[in-house]
């Protein structure tokens, strides 16, 4: 221990005997008004070294003394008040035990503390043993923060909208971080009961009404979203608000952060769009998922894609025993058994480089892991890519399906949950098409089989691999133009959570051949989704340009989620329909699908798509030109991006 810390220390314990000592003649003076009797001055003088004595040995019984000084906090003030309280007691026993049987006029009067002078000197020993380690506290954090002052030129303004648990935290955070640049002039909180006090210091000037009037009065630069997984309606409301006085927003972390006690504001972001459904966010019931999912074998095929890998996460939240990822694309599997296996150190996971296509692969990995649970994401899901590649789509999209729904029935797989969308709809085009065919095919399986065979349907995803937002962001990181297909374009749109929720509750709603799709709302126009990432971006409507580009090759204006024919009804789960159809007889698809497979070998893309068309005679669409006669000056954003992962 080097010279300089054992000064320190040294110096700390003196100080420490010094104010207790200093307490106890404080109590005295206090107790008997300035006027301490002669006889009560010779108890002090006699008593107080065996006071500190005792007090300070209980501080260090306590484990007081070792506390950094600097770092002093609410456990060191409990610890601090639990010593002395006992020295209290011990002395006040003292009292009582000598007055019981000593006499008063003899010696043991010297060990009798009046219980005024005990009350007392405890109160202030408290706050002077506590005052001087937050004293050190203060002037070590104000001597920090000057430091970092120093080299900050400017701080920014900031309202902090929320004056909650959230809000405390934040509000804390900012105060022990200048080097953050923010400055915090105060909250907005719509609870009525908040306005006029103040929160860690900063008080709260109104309500989310009034904060046009208070930005503007305040020149606020920017806005702090304090409210942890707030809904889309109210971050809505908000960023609308800012962006009227041209104020910047940006958004705590998730509750599970502020749950655990951790926000670090270096991980404020932006307002996303995933921010700003026109809705609230579906959350759904996984108190079932728990016990279908404990200790079992568990598979999920295109692992490695945008939703495969959500999955696989939510999934190692029930404690599986094992969960096979089966992927195709080495990078992407190396990535997420990195990260699952970094998350979820607990949790087995075993990494298969598979094409679902390869029977011979699938077939052993199904008998080496009997795996009770197969969720099936793997796809071709671009649409336009299909259109110019019908074969492939074929191959991955419907015999892929019908090969692993196969050998799932084979193997007594107890759930098959297949991932479709809302494309494979009164179809118009080849990707829609051929989940339509695996749909039909799963169904007409699952009518004769043990294992429960359920299809998951719905919209697009935000952020998903391929997906509008993050093409948007690039186009707007240019400087544009964004490019949007058609200005009347709508589709239904769900987050990356809520899909893989969709999935997993499926898979324990299911008994066989329903076809569960999520209440989404109403559909969102594309383009406005295009000028709300504009404005969240910080430009406005007239400085990026968005440019209609027209219908790519079997796109909709607007889909649909079920067919009249489906007598779509709600479930237990407000937000969870099922469809049921009349499934077509097993040998009749079987042989359907035989004759697609040929023709899949040897047919021209003409060919195809008229095999498609006698499957799903709802199927239309016209043959589109080939990319090269037609390329794009700027990249088009195809809206017709599923969520199901490319495999």
């Amino acid at each position: 221990m080097s010279r300089r810390i054992v000064a320190l220390r040294t110096l700390q314990v003196v100080l420490d005997l010094m104010v207790l000592m200093a307490a106890l003649a404080l109590g005295f003076f206090a107790r008997f008004e300035g006027a301490v009797p002669a006889q009560m001055l010779k108890r002090l003088v006699v008593q107080g070294p065996y006071v500190v004595a005792l007090q300070y040995g209980l501080l260090v019984a306590f484990d007081v003394p070792r506390s950094s000084w600097r770092y002093v906090g609410l456990r060191e003030a409990v610890r601090i008040s639990q010593a002395l309280a006992t020295a209290c007691c011990v002395l006040a026993g003292v009292r009582v035990v000598a007055a019981a049987f000593f006499r008063v006029d003899g010696y043991a009067q010297f060990a009798m503390l009046p219980f005024g002078v005990i009350a007392i000197d405890g109160t202030i020993a408290l706050l002077f043993v506590g005052g001087i380690r937050v004293l050190r506290r203060i002037s070590t954090e104000r001597a920090e923060i000057r430091k970092l002052r120093q080299h900050i030129h400017t701080q920014t303004p900031t309202l902090l909208v929320g004056a909650g648990r959230g809000g405390v935290m934040v509000a804390k955070e900012i105060a022990g971080r200048p080097e953050l640049g923010i400055l915090p002039v105060g909250f907005i909180d719509d609870a009525p009961d908040k306005h006029g006090t103040a929160v860690h210091g900063i008080r709260v000037l109104g309500a989310t009404n009034d904060l046009e009037r208070i930005a503007r009065a305040l020149g606020v630069k920017q806005a702090i979203i304090t409210v942890a997984n707030a809904p889309g309606s109210v971050v809505r409301s908000i960023s609308d608000a800012c962006q009227r006085v041209g104020l910047q927003v940006k958004v705590i972390p998730g509750l599970f952060q502020l749950v655990g006690g951790d926000v670090n504001l270096t991980r404020i972001r932006d307002v996303a769009i995933e921010d700003l459904l026109r809705r609230d966010a579906v959350v759904l019931d996984d108190d079932a998922l728990l016990a279908s999912l404990q200790d079992r074998v568990v598979a999920v095929t295109g692992a490695g894609g945008s939703i495969g890998s959500e999955i696989c996460r939510q999934i190692c939240r029930f404690h599986p025993r094992l969960v096979l990822l089966i992927e195709r694309t080495e990078n992407a599997l190396f990535e997420v058994h990195r990260d699952l296996s970094d998350n979820f150190p607990l949790i087995k996971v075993q990494p298969c480089l598979a094409d679902v296509c390869d029977v011979g692969r699938i077939d052993e990995l199904f008998r080496l892991h009997a795996p009770a649970i197969v969720f099936h994401a793997a796809a071709h899901k671009h649409v336009p890519m299909m259109e110019w590649n019908p074969r492939e789509a074929i191959k991955n999209n419907a015999l892929g399906t019908r090969l692993i729904a196969d050998l799932a029935h084979e193997h007594r797989v107890e759930a098959f949950v297949m991932i479709s969308t809302d494309k494979a709809i009164n179809p118009t085009s080849v990707m829609g098409a051929t989940k339509r065919v695996a749909e039909l095919y799963v169904q007409a399986l699952g009518k004769t089989s043990q294992t429960r065979f359920v299809t998951v349907r719905f919209g697009n995803v935000l952020g998903s691999n391929g997906s509008v937002v993050p093409i948007f962001k690039e186009q707007i990181a240019r400087g544009g133009p964004v490019t949007v297909t058609h200005p009347d374009m709508t589709r239904y749109f769900m987050t990356i959570p809520e899909a893989c929720q969709l999935v997993l509750q499926a898979s324990v709603m299911g008994c066989g051949g329903e076809i569960f799709i999520l209440d989404m709302g109403e559909p969102v126009k594309i383009v406005d989704l295009a000028r709300d990432l504009i404005q969240l971006s910080g430009f406005g409507e007239n400085e990026i340009e968005i440019r209609f580009s027209g219908m790519r090759p079997g796109e909709k204006l607007y889909e649909e989620l079920s067919t009249l024919l489906e007598n779509a009804e709600k479930t237990r789960h407000p937000k969870i329909l099922i469809g049921t159809t009349q499934a077509e007889p097993l040998a009749q698809m079987e042989h359907a699908l035989d004759d697609l497979q040929v023709t899949a070998r040897t047919g021209h893309d003409q060919d195809l798509r008229s095999a498609l068309k006698r499957i799903v005679p709802e199927f239309q669409t016209p043959a589109p030109k080939s990319p090269s006669l037609q390329p794009p000056h700027e990249p088009v954003i195809s809206t017709e991006h599923v969520l199901h992962s490319a495999s």
